[in-house]
């Protein structure tokens, strides 16, 4: 098995469980680790036969743009959905951020790993 990353994925949401968070909207970045036999993509330089990325990144993006209370439940759905629409990965790993969170303190991201 194979991994490949997208790491520090930028966008701009409306994520939180504060009104004006779901109205102002902040950034987050998004990683994500994913696992799978990219053996025959390796050995044919095929790109047909690999994960694309490009895909993947606008199926992040999709999932992104819908507006939650909590970063678990979006980091839920981007996995979830990413294995859903790729059958060739076995395993994924995501990590969401959240910068500049609204604690009352200077946090720089508060993150959730699934």
């Amino acid at each position: 098995m194979n991994k490949v990353e997208l790491i520090g994925m930028q966008f701009y949401a409306h994520h939180g469980c504060y009104s004006l968070e779901q109205k102002v909207g902040t950034y987050f970045t998004v990683s994500m680790r994913l696992k799978y036999d990219a053996t025959e993509a390796i050995e044919t330089d095929d790109v047909t036969k690999a994960v694309n990325y490009l895909s993947v990144y606008q199926t992040i993006k999709k999932e992104m743009e819908k507006p939650s209370h909590l970063i678990e439940h979006v980091a839920q759905r981007i996995k979830t959905t990413v294995l859903k629409e790729y059958p060739q990965i076995v395993e994924a790993e995501v990590k969401l951020c959240k910068l500049n969170p609204p604690l009352g303190g200077q946090v720089t991201q508060v993150c959730v790993k699934l």
